[in-house]
């Protein structure tokens, strides 16, 4: 990304926030932040806020002692940085940068102490959380930001190709989860956020941690991974199975692939985002298995790898070319095991492109 690229994204937030009738932005460190100007600070107790009007030269208000790493990030030439010190009090320093009797987006991911600070500093002012007062900001990616998803999925995939070639059966789950942080951080990951790996019964839980549970011959074993590589998310699962598999196995498999398919094929610009739930939901529910998909069909992925939108019942947001989500049913029988198969995919102008390419079909380890 160039100072060209952040000083547009900048000035598109800040026109974005005029049309949505705010008065402007304040940015918090964390995703938003990372999006708009290429600064990644730790959040801590000392505040440090990005701010954006239509109008005016984007400002950026940081603690005195870290100016040094704001000014050196991507985007800061195109703002204008400024420091507060330790005794002063940065409320009051954000507060002269803000017009009294107005309303403002925030980021989300803000601390409260932050926003409070800020309300008993400026007490006409009102603030909405940007996932709803903008819920475009970041899901809609550039093309430059779709390849770089790609290339994570890519990364991603040929983790997958690697795993499926060790031993699994004797191993504990946590050895498992161990070999696919080190291949991610191989395949160009800077950042792994989860490894999952839920073996028989722990497969029904969807957001099992791997644990010292030793993997059997006849378990089935969801794997759940992914993390940041340049600065962008991968995120893929596959089920896999220990030996031969059984009947039940093979068919509980099969609805899960085509349900991910149907949702797949769905996706088109226009379409609802809970279109994609439905459809994942439909072919599950007719199999006589709905009562066992629990969790929404998908999420948004971009800097972070679960962002807006979510692929769920009631969210009306429409696909538009460009937006990047998962798409991932899932089967959890309580006692006995799990099925998810995930994806990340991106509306295209037609239709759907799949990020993530490994075999859908039931791999079969040792």
């Amino acid at each position: 990304m160039t100072l060209v690229d952040y000083a547009d994204r900048m000035n598109r937030a800040a026109r974005a926030a005029a049309d949505a009738g705010l008065a402007g932005l304040v940015i918090a460190p964390g995703p938003d932040l990372t999006h708009l100007c290429g600064y990644r600070p730790a959040p801590t107790e000392r505040l440090t806020a990005l701010l954006l009007a239509p109008g005016r030269t984007p400002r950026l208000l940081v603690p005195v002692l870290e100016r040094p790493d704001a000014e050196a990030a991507p985007g800061a030439e195109a703002t204008e940085v400024s420091g507060w010190t330790d005794g002063s009090d940065p409320y009051e320093a954000l507060a002269e940068l803000l017009p009294p009797g107005r309303r403002f987006g925030i980021s989300d991911g803000a601390w409260a102490m932050h926003l409070l600070g800020l309300q008993r500093t400026l007490p006409d002012t009102a603030y909405s959380a940007l996932s709803e007062a903008l819920p475009m900001l970041r899901a809609v990616k550039d093309a430059q930001e779709v390849e770089l998803l790609a290339a994570a999925g890519a990364a991603a995939d040929a983790v997958f190709e690697e795993i499926v070639g060790v031993r699994f059966a004797g191993r504990r789950e946590s050895d498992i989860a161990a070999d696919l942080s080190a291949r991610l951080r191989e395949h160009g990951h800077s950042q792994v956020d989860f490894t999952i790996v839920g073996s028989g019964p722990n497969g029904a839980n969807p957001h099992h941690e791997a644990g010292d549970r030793i993997i059997e011959d006849g378990d089935m074993v969801v794997l759940d991974f992914g993390g940041l590589k340049d600065g962008y998310g991968s995120d893929t699962t596959r089920t896999v199975h220990v030996g031969e598999p059984t009947k039940e196995e093979l068919k509980v498999h099969e609805v899960v692939r085509e349900a991910q398919e149907a949702a797949f094929e769905a996706v088109r610009p226009g379409a609802a985002c809970q279109d994609i739930d439905r459809v994942a939901r439909k072919v599950i529910g007719e199999a006589g298995y709905g009562e066992y998909f629990i969790h929404r069909t998908g999420h948004g992925i971009g800097v972070t790898t679960h962002e807006p939108p979510y692929m769920v019942e009631g969210e009306h947001l429409p696909l538009v070319p460009g937006m990047c989500f998962s798409i991932e049913p899932g089967i959890y029988l309580p006692g006995r095991f799990g099925v998810r198969i995930e994806d990340i995919v991106t509306c295209t102008e037609t239709g759907g492109r799949r990020l993530n390419n490994t075999d859908r079909e039931l791999r079969i380890v040792v």
